[in-house]
């Protein structure tokens, strides 16, 4: 393999929804390492780097395996940082201390642990061989957006929908069937690294896809919860 490919996971340490999530304990192992694992068994990234802005997490990563050169600037490990932001910091770095240039960039979220490395595999090769800048995972969204809510109004509030805001569709009668199929990101991204420097992004206009069935993607205690199950009961 030709080509530099290199995998970054970020690991910010100040999670709110659930406390310390990135590393605790999912079946036994801390919740990183299960997409560590997987993209270790990928047969096309060649370096993994994880991003964290916190000392103890860089230790355990180092412990499982990872690479973890550079502590993250903790202006760039907020609730209102930008994911891109870091993955930039991260990128200059290693060209100026290691004069390391990836050519393909793929961004895993250790929050999606179930991610299979054939699936990181497949994502890689639609940017690698198939003409794409950039690819993503992604699965059938549960709810439609048509079917989404919002609250407007000042003094007196009240619902309507999300994308046409029309108060009158919320009760509609229209099934499931009667909207095309939506989809939401299932949390794997691969790019060519002028995507990131010309977009400021790591999607462009010309972004393939591959599709899963499903993806578990963790924010609080009760997806912690159901990532659990989902595990003991051996549904992946």
């Amino acid at each position: 393999m030709s080509k530099k490919i290199l995998a970054i996971i970020g690991l910010r340490s100040g999670s709110k929804g659930l406390k310390n999530k990135n590393i605790k304990l999912l079946g036994g192992i801390p919740l990183f390492a299960h997409i560590l694992k997987s993209a270790k068994k990928s047969k096309l990234i060649n370096r993994l780097v994880i991003s964290t802005d916190s000392k103890h997490y860089q230790k355990l990563a180092k412990k499982w395996g990872a690479d973890s050169p550079f502590l993250r600037p903790r202006k760039l490990a907020k609730d209102s940082s930008y994911e891109i932001d870091f993955i930039k910091d991260l990128l200059k770095k290693l060209k100026k201390k290691e004069n390391y240039v990836p050519d393909i960039i793929v961004r895993l979220l250790a929050t999606c642990p179930f991610q299979k490395s054939l699936d990181i595999d497949r994502v890689i090769k639609k940017v690698l061989f198939k003409d794409y800048d950039s690819a993503v995972i992604i699965s059938k969204s549960r709810q439609h957006p048509e079917k989404a809510l919002k609250i407007i109004g000042s003094k007196r509030k009240y619902l309507t929908t999300y994308i046409s805001n029309n108060p009158l569709r919320i009760g509609s009668k229209q099934n499931r069937q009667d909207f095309k199929s939506a989809y939401v990101r299932s949390n794997v991204i691969a790019c060519k690294k002028f995507v990131i420097e010309k977009y400021n992004s790591l999607t462009s206009q010309n972004t393939g896809f591959i599709i899963i069935p499903h993806t578990v993607d963790i924010d609080d205690k009760l997806d912690f919860d159901f990532a659990n199950y989902y595990l003991k009961n051996k549904k992946l």
